[in-house]
């Protein structure tokens, strides 16, 4: 938001450095963005936050500069010379919806003569990046900018008239009804939206925008100031449906001053007296809601000793005292040694201190108002003394970190989505709810793509990876840890449990150094890793699962294989053409993994390596083809002999040579002893009998 240093210097002295006029008033919440000499001005931009509508005008935020460098603030003239007409002989103002519109001020100019500013009005709103348009309607952009409050002007005798004078009606408009507004644009509109009515037809958007039919022209000779206080509900939900955003929308959406209308029609009615030559009527016509005064009364107490408490820093009462007042509270001091002060708010600030349910203001409102101008930085920064210690780390905490740290640690970076998708989505996969759940609807969803809670992590995982692929990424690596949702069958409480889901394909590496593509038994290995480290084997069972393409689809059984586990999530190959390139996922419960292991801190085991020379041995073993490499590694270790240290896969080969059915299976096995060298013999006999148990078990017959 734009403000003119001059500008501000009518109303306090301002400090002679710019710079550090700019600190001071970030210092007290209200941060400057940006500072722009332009001619004899200083343009100072002020980003100023939505809970404070008073320092969205030149006094406000000369009242913020006024307290801060303890100067005082001058408030400009309102007062008008008065004509003997009373304004209730040319208008009278009902209140139809006293919910949206609580207070009606209304002021009368006779006589002016509608013309262009005069030069320094004209200044003044240029400077901000406001175009002059005639003296009428730059005097209520003026008083706007300076006060913080939205009027209109009307063209009196362009509204239809009730018994002899022009009748104003704050009222709903009726469904259907049209308004053409000053930007010449014809709206329909609904009882959702406020407007200003005369005795026969709608003139104008409460709050928002004028209608043409009552515009200022230069025939204009009468005017209608209109100064009202609007429910800042009522504006949003009138100008949302319009999407309509105006200066004046802004202001009421965000809360403007509801003690503030009669100040500001005075000041209008002045200043229109001055630049336009008119002769303003007698008493304005203030009509308010039953109710008004107290609805927008906000008092409170303010508690020295725990203000510094509080903040943790000692202040002066005195200081308290200029700083609340110098900002329009007032203060009554309480008998008692500690200082306590009854306070009441200003009605400017009344949308920032809405009173709590006890009807009274927050006391850290209040805190805040003082620590502001006492300063941020005058505060020490201390760390609050916590008795006892911290807990331990739970299971799951450690369970979640050790999968994390693992798939990172294969190569795969972790992303973080919505909680929730779109239907489609949601149907596209296999999922870890029961069958016979269903996905939880969000009330308000963003869009249509986010309209479910989800049941599986990988659709949004797989929508990552449409998405780099789509920007040149040649392969993705990705996997999400978090909760998922389901809707049990017959309905009731909704249920959830945290997941892990991977995703890798693509290719890896360059030509150069030889490329590799991600496939099923990549990720497949992932996972058994990611079993061997939190201590639990999982077994990899070949199934059909919808949504995953035929042949490259299993289960993941904890505790045996297929019919003797527990299935506890699934793995295969995403049929998705958008991503360029095969996908393989997996999804399993994170509460499968680590049950026995993760009560405590884990321990760490670390095995020397031996001194002494191993020796490797290698075994082709030709055995059914049906034959899964996990059944081999199983009887390996059940008949694991005495110092074989490691062993693993070394080819497949089927072809020539090899029996229909069947296939070549050349292992490696790595002996070591951790005191002394191997005899080959000993390998020898160690290996034999392996081999025979092997051949027994599994050789081809």
């Amino acid at each position: 938001m734009i403000y003119s240093r001059n500008w501000l210097g009518q109303y306090v002295e301002l400090p002679d450095d710019v710079a550090a006029l700019a600190a001071g008033l970030t210092a007290v919440g209200l941060a400057v963005e940006g500072v722009e000499e332009r001619d004899d001005d200083v343009l100072l931009d002020v980003d100023v936050t939505t809970n404070r509508p008073d320092a969205m005008n030149h006094l406000g935020l000369a009242r913020e500069i006024a307290v801060h460098w303890n100067r005082p603030l001058q408030p400009p003239e309102t007062a008008p010379a008065e004509a003997a007409e009373e304004t209730a002989a040319a208008v009278a103002v009902e209140l139809a919806d006293p919910e949206g519109c609580p207070r009606y001020v209304a002021r009368v100019v006779r006589g002016v003569t509608v013309g262009p500013s005069p030069a320094w009005l004209q200044q003044r709103l240029t400077a901000i990046g406001l175009r002059p348009i005639n003296n009428v309607v730059d005097i209520t952009n003026f008083v706007l900018w300076e006060t913080g409050q939205p009027l209109h002007a009307f063209d009196l005798a362009k509204l239809a008239q009730a018994d002899g004078k022009a009748k104003i009606v704050v009222r709903r408009a009726a469904a259907g009804e049209r308004l053409v507004t000053l930007d010449e644009e014809e709206r329909t509109l609904s009882p959702e939206v406020l407007v200003i009515a005369d005795a026969e037809r709608a003139v104008a958007l409460a709050g928002i925008m004028g209608g043409l039919a009552s515009e200022v022209t230069t025939a204009t000779r009468d005017v209608l100031i209109e100064s009202a206080h609007f429910d800042r509900r009522r504006v949003r939900l009138g100008a949302r449906e319009l999407s309509m955003h105006t200066d004046a929308s802004h202001r009421f959406e965000r809360g403007a001053d509801p003690g503030g209308c009669r100040w500001a029609a005075d000041r209008a009615a002045r200043l229109l007296a001055e630049v336009a030559g008119g002769t303003v009527l007698a008493s304005a016509l203030d009509a308010r809601a039953e109710g008004f005064a107290a609805r927008f009364a906000a008092r409170g107490r303010l508690d020295h000793r725990r203000l510094v408490a509080f903040a943790g820093v000692a202040m002066e009462p005195a200081d308290v005292e200029r700083w609340m007042r110098g900002l329009g509270f007032e203060l009554e001091r309480q008998p008692g040694e500690s200082p306590v002060w009854a306070v009441a708010a200003p009605s400017w600030r009344w949308y920032d201190m809405e009173p709590g349910p006890d009807g009274a203001i927050y006391e850290q409102d209040l805190f805040e108002e003082v620590l502001r101008h006492h300063g941020y930085d005058g505060i020490p920064a201390t760390l609050p003394a916590l008795p006892g210690s911290d807990g331990p780390r739970t299971a799951e905490q450690v369970r979640r970190d050790r999968i994390r740290d693992h798939l990172a640690a294969c190569g795969y970076a972790e992303a973080v989505n919505y909680a929730f998708h779109a239907r489609s989505m949601d149907a596209s996969l296999p999922h870890l709810a029961p069958p016979a759940s269903a996905p939880v609807e969000l009330v308000n969803p963003l869009s249509e793509l986010y309209d479910v809670l989800r049941r599986s992590l990988v659709p949004n995982l797989v929508a990552n990876a449409v998405f780099n692929r789509r920007r040149g990424v040649d392969s993705v690596r990705l996997f999400e840890v978090g909760h998922v949702f389901w809707q049990p069958a017959g309905g009731g409480q909704v249920e959830e449990r945290e997941a892990v889901a991977v995703l890798c394909g693509g290719t890896l590496g360059t030509p150069w150094d030889r490329r590799v593509e991600l496939d099923l038994f990549d990720l497949k290995g992932v996972l058994e890793t990611l079993g061997e480290v939190l201590e639990t084997p999982l077994a990899i069972c070949p199934a059909e699962l919808a949504g995953v393409v035929a042949g490259a689809a299993a289960e993941i059984v904890v505790g045996g294989e297929a019919g003797g586990g527990e299935v506890v999530g699934w793995l295969g190959r995403i049929d998705e053409a958008d991503a360029g390139y095969p996908l393989y996922a997996a999804e399993l419960r994170t509460a499968a993994l680590g049950a026995g292991v993760l009560g405590g801190v884990a321990e760490v085991q670390v095995r020397v390596p031996s001194r002494f020379p191993t020796v490797e041995v290698d075994l082709t073993l030709t055995h059914a083809a049906d034959v899964a490499w996990s059944d081999l590694a199983a009887a390996i270790e059940a008949g694991r002999p005495a110092d074989l240290a490691l062993f693993g896969l070394k080819d497949r080969y089927t072809g020539e040579g090899v029996p229909a059915g069947a296939v070549n299976t050349t292992l490696w096995f790595l002996y070591s002893h951790a005191e002394r060298t191997l005899t080959q013999d000993e390998v020898n006999e160690r290996q034999g009998a392996l081999t025979a148990e092997l051949e027994r078990r599994f050789g081809w017959r």
